[in-house]
C-alpha cells in the first residue's frame, strides 16, 4: 500500500515513541533518534518493519524519536502512525492487532 498522507504517533514523553510516516519512493528509510541506539537500534527497526509489513507498505520515511519504549509501545504507535497514514484510522485490521 501507498501512504496517502503524513501521519505521527506518539509522544516525546519518557518511556515513550514518537514515530512519523511521510511518503517515499526509496523503500523503507529510517531516521532514528535514541539515547539507547547502541542497543537496542536493530530491535526497534525490526519492530516497526514488521508492522510496515503486515500493512503491505514498502516506501515510506520512518523518522523515530525513542526515549525509550518498551517493544509493545513502539509496536502500538507504529500500528496507530500506519493506520492514520493509509487512512484507514476508522477500520482498523485486526489480524494486525
Amino acid at each position: 500500500m501507498e501512504i496517502k498522507q503524513t501521519a505521527i504517533a506518539g509522544t516525546l514523553e519518557s518511556s515513550d515513541v514518537q514515530i512519523m510516516l511521510s511518503q517515499s519512493h526509496d523503500g523503507v528509510t529510517f531516521d532514528l533518534v535514541s539515547d539507547v541506539a547502541k542497543q537496542f537500534d536493530d530491535a526497534i527497526k525490526a519492530t516497526i518493519t514488521q508492522v510496515l509489513a503486515a500493512y503491505d507498505v514498502h516506501n515510506v520515511l520512518v523518522k523515530v524519536v525513542d526515549k525509550g519504549a518498551l517493544d509493545m509501545v513502539i509496536r502500538a504507535r507504529a500500528i496507530t502512525a500506519v493506520q492514520r497514514a493509509l487512512d484507514l484510522a476508522d477500520e482498523p485490521n485486526w489480524e494486525v492487532l
